[in-house]
């Protein structure tokens, strides 16, 4: 794949170390990255400026980071267990969250104008307003790692269990419903709603793309490198989902109907996790190594690689959202 190396673009976003770890798109059009290790948020400009805002806390450990309803960016602390927002002004606050050690990661917005998020340590999925009122909602199963969520078409709120092997629907009332997957031990991180109305995710210790309707029914698209540990996931607007390779330095492309496309990323070993989509089209990859990826529209060639979904398998378990 070496020939996909000059249609990626490498961005600096920070220095070695602050780790890049969480991207979303912006209501300003800029890109918003989480700076794991530093204890930063940093704003990429479409133009390639680059802004790094500092946290009250260099170890309150930025994680994944959203758009939220009233024009901010909203992002979890996953080390210190609050839930924080930034304007676009660079001005940010936080709030601690209700249930203390709670580790929040996943956060995305809800249909109904608030904020939910996962607290991986304590099996909840929490849900505060933009004024930092929380409730939270104690998941009916334990050491479950709750991870990513996702608004659905549905009108729900859909998540990932990593160490539960399911993918879990919960209701603006609460309400709970959990889809144990085929392949034991799959390890479930991302997840997103697609443009086909189905919910989207990847399997971490699988090495698998799944696909899961409103309705409960499960599709698994194996990849060709079982040992990708795929991380996050993010629709395409013209179809299928792009998402993150951590342990094969790649971004992959899964169509529709399950075939595969792959990009070798130019920097060996950068890690990349989080994944977005700017609103030019534009696919960006958070590499921890310090650097932002682009694979810009014309690099959406690849290499195909057909595989039907399938489950059932066993890889047995691995380290899980780190890969």
């Amino acid at each position: 794949m070496a020939d996909e190396h000059r249609l990626i673009s490498e961005f600096p976003v920070t220095g070695q170390g602050a780790g890049p770890y969480g991207v979303a798109a912006g209501p300003d059009g800029a890109l918003w990255f989480t700076l794991v290790h530093s204890g930063h948020i940093s704003r990429l400009r479409p133009g390639g400026e680059v802004t790094t805002y500092r946290l009250d806390s260099a170890g309150c450990g930025p994680s994944v980071i959203t758009p939220g309803p009233d024009g901010a960016m909203w992002f979890t602390r996953n080390r210190d267990h609050r839930i924080g927002r930034i304007a676009m002004d660079g001005t940010s606050t936080s709030f601690a969250t209700p249930t203390p050690e709670s580790g929040p990661f996943g956060i995305a917005a809800g249909p109904d104008g608030a904020l939910w998020f996962t607290e991986m340590n304590t099996d909840i999925v929490g849900r505060v307003t933009v004024d930092g009122v929380f409730t939270e909602f104690v998941l009916p199963v334990r050491g479950a790692f709750p991870s990513m969520i996702t608004a659905g078409p549905d009108g729900a709120m859909w998540f990932t269990l990593n160490q539960a092997g399911a993918i879990g629907r919960i209701d603006l009332d609460g309400t709970v419903t959990l889809h144990d997957l085929p392949t034991a031990g799959a390890g479930p991180v991302g997840i997103t709603a697609g443009t086909d109305r189905a919910l989207w995710f990847v399997e971490i210790i699988a090495g698998q793309v799944g696909r899961i309707t409103p309705d409960g029914k499960i599709q698994e698209f194996p990849l060709p490198d079982r040992t990708a540990k795929p991380h996050a996931i993010v629709a395409d607007p013209a179809g299928g989902c792009w998402f993150t390779e951590w342990a094969a330095n790649r971004v992959g492309h899964i169509g529709p109907h399950g075939d595969f496309r792959h990009y070798d990323l130019p920097t060996p070993a950068s890690e990349p996790h989080g994944i977005a989509v700017a609103p030019d089209g534009t696919v960006w990859a958070a590499l921890e190594t310090g650097t932002a990826a682009r694979l810009s529209q014309r690099g959406r060639g690849g290499n195909r690689h057909d595989g039907p979904g399938r489950g059932g398998e066993n890889p047995g378990r691995d380290a899980s959202l780190s890969g």
